[in-house]
């Protein structure tokens, strides 16, 4: 190969990531991976899960960026845990599969890098209402604990620019105490919010929270009504799939929801609705999933409230996509064009006739 065109392959090379090992401490496993031009700049990977509760604290090596202590059955961590000369870097901190059932509120406070915390499968019970203000994080797992109240404001980080991706999925959480207005505390940024499969039997209050995400699916939500979703002008998914019990979706229970494009209703083989009304000011939505719900036929004014819709689920496996049928050219004054659905079965794999709405 011609030495002009050798040479940014050499460079590419020199720049990505190699990986290494290095000593380490009795039984964990350290990982170096380089990055740079002739590797002048390293980090480190620490893994010391399944190693049992004595092995905190733990040193670590100076350039460590990761620390995996899942699965050590440990039941506390505190400041002096999360103490020493590798900790004041770290960027990723895995404490999951342990027995936690509380933390210290100072916990991670000396962790002023830390971008993401994974916290899930222990026995939480409560969070400090300052667990996470020294911390930038950006992704934090609280899933499978046994959190039953929980304050919004608890999840005020470090770094306010930062769009923080939130999971508190599978756990007993009845209520979700919102961002008191007015107090003059930073509101959080939590852009992302997964509260799947808890015990939420109302939308929460979530309002001026800057979510783009939101997932509520397999919560006990008796009615989604008109201003369940105030302040969420800003929501692009919602995921409302497989709720218990009889959720109802009353008229214009989405109108606050301008931005949103796409909306999981699946999974509700009892859901009840009140007409095409539900899906009023919905003007951006492009794919309803409504697949597993029963809701067919679909409302004749369907498209009429959903103007931008690309793509329908219904039924068990039925996709339907939207069609513009311009008509006759040149085009008649006064007309417009027809839209219809055309729908296909994806377990046969063949095209029904489009249903014309």
């Amino acid at each position: 190969m011609p030495w002009p065109l050798l040479l940014p392959l050499l460079l590419l090379l020199a720049v990505s990531g190699a990986q290494t090992t290095r000593p380490c401490f009795p039984g964990c496993q350290c990982e170096v991976e380089t990055f740079g031009l002739f590797d002048s700049f390293s980090l480190t990977r620490v893994d010391c899960s399944g190693l049992g509760p004595h092995i905190v604290p733990v040193p670590i090596p100076l350039d460590t960026a990761h620390l995996d202590l899942s699965s050590n059955r440990l039941e506390t961590v505190n400041e002096s845990v999360l103490a020493g000369p590798g900790y004041t870097t770290l960027a990723g901190l895995d404490l999951s599969h342990n027995l936690l059932t509380s933390l210290s509120p100072t916990a991670f406070s000396r962790l002023r890098y830390l971008e993401s915390l994974d916290i899930s499968h222990n026995g939480l019970a409560a969070l400090p209402a300052e667990s996470f203000t020294s911390s930038p994080l950006s992704d934090v797992n609280l899933s499978h604990n046994r959190l039953r109240e929980v304050s919004v404001t608890t999840f005020t980080t470090h770094s306010q620019a930062r769009a923080l991706h939130l999971d508190l999925s599978h756990n007993l959480i009845h209520r979700l105490a919102p961002h008191p207005v007015g107090a003059g505390l930073p509101t959080p940024t939590i852009q992302s919010l997964n509260l799947a499969w808890n015990q939420l039997r109302a939308v929460p209050d979530l309002r001026d929270l800057p979510l783009r995400y939101l997932s509520l699916d397999g919560n006990p939500l008796a009615a989604v009504g008109p201003g369940a979703f105030q302040g969420l002008a800003g929501l692009t998914h919602l995921s409302l799939g497989s709720l218990q019990g009889l959720p109802q979706l009353a008229p214009h229970g989405f109108r606050e929801l301008q931005s949103l494009q796409v909306l999981d209703l699946s999974g509700n083989p009892k859901l009840k609705w009140a007409g095409a009304e539900v899906f009023s000011g919905l003007g951006s939505l492009q794919e309803l999933d409504l697949s597993g719900t029963g809701l067919v036929p679909l409302p004749e004014m369907l498209l009429l409230h959903l103007p931008a819709l690309q793509s329908i689920s219904v039924g068990q496996a039925v996709r339907c996509r939207r069609l513009v049928r311009e008509g006759t050219y040149p085009r008649q004054p006064g007309s417009s064009p027809k839209v219809a659905l055309h729908c296909v079965d994806t377990r046969e794999s063949a095209a029904k006739g489009p249903d014309t709405l």
